[in-house]
């Protein structure tokens, strides 16, 4: 069963209580997001869980996401979350820094842009500190990624959650070094036009697959759910025109390398594309 890149297992089951058992069921291994102490708490309890169980894991990731500058009463209490994270990582128990980043869409978020910044380089530097991936959530700001090429680079993974950008965007920051790869969900499935050909064209040694569960559902869905998973893989390889169990393998594949095992030899950049 194809992995996922990005999803929120707590709020899921918030709105699907059998959703472990569906996951269980399914064999689908998954890299769980959250924001707060109590959510992080909460996947951590389900991750040990699935370990004691020898279910497929959950990868744990902690981050402050880019829109809740525009909904937390201060710049104290958004430092608060960033020190958690720290916390958090300097004990060892996340696996990526993420979801971070920058969210442009509105005009609320857009008046927080400079403490999503002052966020993004803190969350980019705590990655590098505990040589973590970083997991990024970016909406209409992939000119604000190229700013900070430089440090992506010291990432050992950057992964681009739910990716909207161009093919060539992905393409370029791939030539410039940045270790990244790409998550695509049901945006795929519902005409996104630039969603569906970065997805049909960026290398499959970069694919991920998610369900961003429960926030981003199929057309007449009430929430997006991990037996998505399968109309995702396919609407990518028909994107793709190859075969569904390969790419399946490929993505499975690539999870590991972020999310897995640190060990696990990550692809360079330079191994898919050349200046």
């Amino acid at each position: 069963m194809a992995s996922d890149a990005h999803a929120h297992p707590g709020d899921l089951l918030d709105r699907f209580p059998g959703a472990e058992e569906e996951r269980r069921r399914l064999g689908t291994a998954c890299a769980a997001v959250a924001w707060n102490l109590r959510d992080f708490e909460r996947h951590e309890e389900l991750a040990r869980k699935a370990r004691d169980e020898g279910a497929a894991p959950l990868a744990l990731c902690f981050a402050v996401h880019p829109q809740l500058p525009a909904a937390l009463s201060g710049k104290a209490e958004v430092r608060r979350h960033v020190a958690d994270l720290e916390k958090l990582a300097a004990e060892g128990r996340i696996r990526a820094v993420g979801e971070t980043g920058f969210d442009l869409f509105n005009q609320a978020f857009r008046t927080t842009e400079a403490l999503q910044e002052e966020l993004f380089r803190a969350h980019l530097e705590i990655a590098a500190r505990y040589g973590l991936p970083a997991v990024l959530h970016i909406r209409r700001a992939m000119h604000k990624v190229f700013a900070h090429t430089k440090a992506l680079k010291k990432l050992p993974a950057v992964v681009f959650h739910a990716y909207s950008g161009t093919f060539a965007e992905g393409e370029a920051l791939l030539k410039r070094g940045v270790n990244a790869w790409f998550s695509f969900g049901t945006a795929i499935l519902l005409n996104h036009k630039t969603a569906m050909e970065s997805c049909a064209r960026l290398p499959r040694e970069r694919l991920l697959l998610e369900t961003d569960a429960p926030y981003q559902p199929l057309r007449g869905a009430p929430f997006s759910r991990w037996a998505d998973l399968p109309a995702i893989l396919a609407g990518a390889a028909g994107l793709r025109r190859g075969d569904k169990a390969e790419l399946e393998a490929a993505v499975d594949e690539n999870w590991n390398r972020v999310f897995a095992d640190p060990s696990y030899p990550p692809h360079r950049p330079e191994e898919v594309f050349t200046a």
